[in-house]
């Protein structure tokens, strides 16, 4: 039997590593993304790797994602109709373009992942969220340099993508500056959501972990130390995020929430952050004060949303075209590039109504799968096998990240973003791979 290429692993790890990576990217006819790059080199040597393979059946999960490609195609080809001009016509190209990329990389790779073994999705897991902490270390190291007034991005980035970026400055008290760490992604609210990932998917697995596994400490560790960064955004959607993906978490570890097990990672956070905030009272006092109250930005957010009634009246079913709220929004206010600023907002004045039931129903699929992947833990508890002590775990951390990116997701647009759609097919093949125990 042919070998696989070691290409086809190296560039799906890549892909799933650099999911978040915002800032590495090149302006080559409009933005190109490392992990786009990673992503399709994925599916070029995949496609290679199975020329002159004999051809197995297709896993019945990637069946049903290809029947909701082909109705999300549908919905978008018939709001094209909707386009007005040429620059229209030219968001609607790069949106479906990177879309489309987004979806066949799911697709194929719940494809290769169902064809692994239960060590390889651990792995691609771990590479996940590897990414996303990576990131995270980035930012501290960013804060730290300006702080002393460097620009972290200026040495780094700036050598490789030829692009000027740096951290996120949200004001000043009294004269000293106040950073808000946006690390590779290039903005702090996405920062703070995409942490969400390893903060509640690792959780559950830490608090079932035994008490010799060497993995225990580590965990706590890695768990405060995202817990941190998380902070160091003051992101109030990341903020909102995890707290309601603890509620969910709550359901079946309520009797572990004061545990001394579950008080270890937060004891490693708020106790120095406590002594540095107590030290400099007044600066994050006001700080904390600006964050909570009803400022500019959340108006911003809450804004956009006045313009929903006046565009399903005019398009109810399949909105104004795929990407194209900011072509509307120039056209009434006159500001350019303007984003919707909330995914939903986006689904609806972009997809319509039918838009945005085909995607409700996405995630329905997504919940459904996770059922599946607690029945399954179920069943194994119930058999005695030390699995479940994994899967269980896993599939609650899986449904509570799930819930926080949705409601993070009510002010920003990460799960349109390639590590959304990796973090999906992670969820979508955890039934299928443990299942064969």
């Amino acid at each position: 039997m042919k070998r696989e290429s070691p290409l086809v692993p190296f560039f799906f790890f890549a892909a799933v590593f650099c999911a978040t990576f915002e800032k590495v990217q090149w302006q080559v006819a409009g933005s190109v993304f490392l992990a786009d790059l990673t992503a399709t080199a994925f599916l070029i040597a995949f496609a290679l790797d199975r020329l002159g393979r004999r051809r197995g059946r297709i896993p019945r999960t990637a069946a049903i994602l290809l029947v909701f490609l082909g109705a999300f195609l549908l919905v978008y080809l018939i709001g094209f109709f909707n386009l007005e001009t040429t620059q229209a016509l030219d968001q609607f190209g790069k949106g479906i373009t990177k879309w489309l990329l987004h979806f066949a990389f799911l697709i194929v790779g719940v494809v290769y992942l169902t064809g692994h073994s239960m060590r390889f999705y651990w792995r691609t897991l771990g590479w996940f969220l590897g990414g996303i902490v990576c990131n995270a270390g980035y930012g501290i190291l960013q804060l730290l340099m300006a702080q002393s007034g460097h620009n972290l991005d200026s040495l780094f980035l700036k050598p490789l993508t030829h692009g000027a970026s740096q951290i996120n400055v949200y004001g000043a008290v009294n004269g000293a500056n106040v950073y808000r760490p946006n690390a590779l992604t290039g903005d702090p609210n996405h920062l703070g959501i995409a942490l969400l990932m390893p903060l509640l998917i690792l959780s559950p697995l830490y608090l079932r972990l035994e008490r010799s596994n060497p993995w225990r400490r580590r965990l706590a560790v890695l768990i405060a130390f995202c817990l941190l960064v998380e902070l160091a955004t003051l992101s109030r959607s990341g903020a909102l995020g995890l707290v309601v993906g603890a509620l969910v978490l709550l359901v079946p570890y309520r009797h572990l929430f004061f545990s001394r097990l579950a008080l270890l990672p937060l004891g490693l956070v708020l106790i120095p952050v406590a002594a540095v905030v107590y030290r400099r009272r007044h600066f994050f006092g006001v700080v904390l004060h600006s964050r909570l109250s009803h400022g500019t930005g959340a108006s911003t957010h809450l804004d956009v949303y006045r313009f929903v009634p006046q565009i399903l009246h005019m398009h109810p079913f399949f909105g104004l075209g795929f990407n194209n709220f900011s072509v509307y929004y120039e056209f009434v206010t006159g500001k350019t590039n303007w984003g919707p600023h909330s995914y939903y907002f986006a689904l609806l004045v972009e997809g319509g109504l039918v838009g945005t039931a085909l995607f409700a129903a996405f995630l329905w699929y997504q919940f459904a799968r996770l059922g599946a992947a607690r029945r399954l833990g179920r069943a194994l508890a119930a058999a005695r096998d030390p699995l479940a002590a994994r899967v269980r775990p896993l599939a609650w951390g899986l449904t509570a990240a799930l819930v926080g990116t949705m409601a993070a997701n009510i002010f920003y647009l990460t799960m349109s973003f390639l590590y959304f759609y990796v973090f999906a097919m992670l969820v979508l093949v955890t039934p299928s791979v443990f299942a064969r125990r």
